[in-house]
């Protein structure tokens, strides 16, 4: 009489108690978790999604010069007469943002790039020279305030290249024109109080003058409000290093 082997296979990642006891003492492999669909979260759909500022406020300058045409728009005068000025508002920052690092120019540059820039353009030049601490420190923080407001011009040159003979002890030194003429100069990082910081560095060059743009408008409102918040970085980052100072101070 031949001899019938039944293998009893249940449900796929089921376990019969046999198994679960075979598991424990190891001699099968432990049990594979089971099969779990990912979850389904249908896109959402553009048309559904509500048409109002916030709407408007995501488009970029091509999407809301591709809603010239939208039907939805033209019913909504509003929404409308919005996109319009978000546009005007974008088109506008564009133009008027358009640096945004510290550029370095030769001799030969520098009345086109300096004396020759546009009246409403403030440009911001650093004389340095390489293997100058005081040059690089200086540099760290232009570079984080170009990248702050791109609508002001920063440039560098090599101190000799742009003026002959001029001595190293004046290094580094900012010289800032507006309308081709000198504004300020800075001789020296003392210039810029006992630390030199991107903060107390924006303080200096916006005491007389608005030099700083962030290209966000041109209207005295944006004057006021960068002069502010120039400030509250100062003040918040004078802050932070006397905090520092009584958290690594200890008394014997």
């Amino acid at each position: 009489m031949a001899d019938y082997h039944f293998v009893y296979k249940d449900l796929e990642g089921a376990s019969t108690q046999w198994d679960d006891i075979q598991r424990k003492l190891g001699n099968l492999p432990a049990k594979p978790p089971a099969f779990k669909p990912l979850s389904f979260t249908p896109a959402e759909d553009e048309a559904s999604v509500p048409k109002d500022k916030s709407w408007i406020d995501d488009k970029n300058e091509q999407d809301l010069e591709d809603l010239e045409d939208d039907p939805d728009l033209d019913d909504d005068r509003f929404l409308e007469e919005y996109r319009k000025k978000r546009l005007s508002e974008l088109r506008e920052a564009a133009k008027v943002a358009r640096f945004g690092s510290v550029v370095p120019i030769s001799g030969s540059d520098f009345v086109r790039e300096v004396s020759q820039a546009p009246p409403d353009v403030w440009v911001v030049v650093i004389l340095y020279k390489e293997g100058i601490a005081e040059c690089g420190l200086l540099m760290q923080c232009l570079e984080d305030l170009a990248t702050k407001y791109p609508a002001t011009k920063f440039v560098k040159i090599i101190s000799t290249d742009c003026i002959p003979n001029y001595p190293d002890r004046n290094l580094p030194t900012l010289l800032v024109y507006n309308s081709g003429a000198v504004k300020a100069n800075h001789v020296g990082l003392r210039s810029f109080g006992r630390r030199c910081t991107p903060e107390g560095v924006a303080l200096v060059l916006c005491q007389s003058d608005l030099v700083l743009n962030d290209g966000q408008s041109v209207n005295g409102r944006s004057r006021e409000a960068v002069i502010e918040g120039v400030r509250k970085r100062f003040i918040e980052t004078v802050v932070m290093q006397h905090e520092d100072n009584d958290g690594g101070y200890s008394s014997d």
